[in-house]
């Protein structure tokens, strides 16, 4: 499945809980084909004791959702993903509506 959601990309909830609500992708998780997006289905999570946290307690983070139910944002609205590959070889992400180039080329020209 070709990948229309990448890290750092803006992105629009379009179902779900969080339906309607904006932020970055910080991390997609391929295989399980979710996302993490920042501020978007925060939960509350108890840790133990470590080195790293000593105190232990209870931390608020971000649970990935699935890349389905997210849309990339172009001119501040939710739109489909085209792919395109120009005649120097590199492949490049399109909104289906406007035909802007969504990012960098995902494929380099070879």
């Amino acid at each position: 499945m070709p990948q229309h959601i990448r890290k750092g990309d803006v992105v629009m909830v379009t179902s779900g809980k969080a339906r309607g609500q904006r932020g970055t992708v910080l991390r997609v998780l391929k295989a399980a084909q979710r996302v993490l997006v920042e501020g978007v289905n925060v939960r509350k999570r108890h840790v133990r004791p470590s080195q790293n946290n000593p105190q232990g307690g209870i931390i608020q983070k971000e649970m990935p959702i699935h890349i389905s139910n997210v849309s990339p944002l172009v001119d501040e609205k939710p739109t489909r993903v085209r792919f395109k590959v120009n005649a120097d070889g590199s492949k490049v992400r399109l909104a289906a509506k406007s035909g802007q180039t969504i990012g960098s080329p995902l494929r380099k020209a070879r």
